[in-house]
């Protein structure tokens, strides 16, 4: 059984639901949980938010975050993955910004920042891995849905939920 998979399974046997705003991966990530035959009934949209035009104005990150933090930055992250669950009504959310190609001083090429946020709250990620930006778009896209399985194992876990994925 495959990561989207299992995140499928566990959302159907909560009752929860999952929204995704993506930019550095461009999509990846939603069309690997639409992959899964039945996300309808759990997953419910996404916002691919490559331009800060777009964090901004459809998923509400603040001007003044990106300049501040820089919009690879956990700050971003969360603000994006907070703000996709607020459009959707989402249990959970899902959110990736980075850079599949170029950098700077500050955060190199291969670099990403991924949040998660659900009904404990959220969490954020720093994952760096460079080998060409097809890769790393696969490989941020694998490390989020990681990262936001552990999330609702979490919550699952909390709430003496006992579904268990293996």
């Amino acid at each position: 059984m495959n990561v989207e998979q299992k995140i499928g399974m566990l959302l159907k046997g909560c009752g929860c639901t999952l929204s995704v705003a993506e930019s550095c991966t461009g999509g990846r990530i939603s069309h690997l949980i639409t992959t899964v035959s039945g996300s309808s009934a759990y997953y419910l949209g996404s916002v691919t938010s490559y331009a800060v035009s777009v964090k901004e104005s459809v998923l509400g990150v603040p001007a003044a975050v990106i300049e501040s933090a820089g919009v690879v930055s956990s700050e971003v992250a969360a603000a994006m993955a907070q703000g996709v669950r607020r459009v959707t009504g989402s249990t959970f959310a899902l959110a990736t910004t980075g850079l599949a190609e170029g950098g700077d001083d500050h955060y190199p090429e291969g670099t990403v920042w991924i949040g998660v946020d659900g009904p404990m709250g959220t969490s954020t990620l720093l994952y760096k891995y460079n080998n060409g930006r097809k890769a790393n778009i696969r490989r941020f896209s694998t490390v989020a849905l990681h990262f936001l399985l552990d999330s609702i194992q979490l919550y699952l876990n909390a709430c003496g939920t006992n579904n268990k994925t293996e």
